[in-house]
């Protein structure tokens, strides 16, 4: 039996998972074409492919804040998650399936292809969460669901990441945050100085390109947000910690984020889609949980029932817009 451990709640990081959920959202609105500009949320759309990089980090953060200090059963640990994540993970199957599945075997559509040469295993993958595996074909049935592919490994290993970190004391914490950024840096520079894929442009519009999914959707390319996740989630446990450091936090995180989407088309599109914001992510999620008065408004209750149902709104929204759009 898992036993979590009692602590004051963190409204404000279920009110961020809405606005996380929310970016990754406007992005898929934009990539289909709901609606266009040259403005201010243009800009912030087009890069709301990071907002999954926030839930990694934000996830790994909020495990740790749950678990760390008791007692963690591996089994108990998975059970929990799975009822927690698979049902309304296998609803969104359902709620995709007659769409996809018309789609991939009657329609010649690019983004479909490999699920239509593959139909036997673009069905079976993402049943038990495996699709990210297999990089080409982990956007098959539901787009958005490879992230939960992802998760799933998170979830195995976090009963043995945790007391290995749990050791550490705050110093090497930030050691093992900064290594795990610099990791995930190193990985998509690599990618964006080589380009394995020998692409011409590469960008979100790049859907089959093997190494360029790989970085995308690989498991193990995004363990390291969510270590850092985890890392930074002992930090705070482990600090004297004080609210008023949460505006420069917060502050640094943001300036980061608007940073990257004003000059997003100059920066290597690997690295921005993987790496470059997970420490951002990490201060805002760290400046948030400090709880500064000023940030009253994100535990508005309405806006906190947005951020628990953001998972299932992430869940079905792509596939709402997909129907709508075709």
């Amino acid at each position: 039996m898992n036993i979590e451990t009692a602590r004051l709640r963190l409204p404000e990081l279920t009110s961020l998972r809405f606005f996380a959920a929310l970016h990754v959202v406007f992005f898929h609105a934009l990539s289909m074409q709901l609606f266009t500009g040259n403005g201010w949320l243009q800009r912030v759309s087009s890069i709301g492919y990071v907002g999954v990089s926030l839930f990694f980090v934000l996830s790994g953060f909020i495990l740790v804040y749950t678990y760390a200090g008791s007692p963690i059963v591996p089994g108990g640990f998975w059970r929990a998650r799975f009822a927690r994540v698979y049902p309304a993970y296998l609803f969104s199957l359902l709620i995709a399936a007659p769409f996809f599945f018309y789609v991939a075997t009657h329609l010649p559509i690019p983004f479909f292809a490999w699920a239509s040469h593959h139909m036997k295993l673009a069905s079976f993958l993402p049943l038990v969460l495996l699709q990210s595996w297999v990089p080409q074909g982990a956007m098959s049935w539901n787009p958005v669901a490879w992230s939960l592919s992802v998760e799933a490994l998170f979830y195995f290993l976090f009963p043995f990441v945790l007391p290995a970190l749990a050791k550490l004391q705050r110093g090497a914490l930030f050691i093992v945050a900064g290594s795990c950024w610099a990791c995930g840096m190193g990985i998509t520079g690599w990618y964006a100085w080589s380009n394995p894929d020998h692409l011409a442009v590469i960008g979100p519009q790049q859907m089959s390109s093997f190494w360029l999914n790989v970085i995308k959707f690989f498991p193990l390319m995004r363990l390291p947000e969510f270590i850092l996740g985890m890392a930074t989630g002992l930090i705070f446990l482990k600090s004297k910690n004080s609210a008023k450091a949460a505006g420069p936090l917060i502050a640094v995180g943001l300036l980061a984020g608007g940073v990257a989407a004003a000059y997003s088309s100059q920066i290597p599109f690997a690295m921005l889609h993987t790496a470059l914001l997970a420490q951002a992510f990490a201060a805002i999620v760290y400046g948030l949980a400090l709880q500064p008065k000023w940030s009253v408004f994100l535990r508005w209750a309405p806006l906190v029932l947005l951020g628990n149902a953001s998972y299932s709104l992430y869940l079905l929204h792509s596939n709402i817009m997909g129907m709508y759009f075709f």
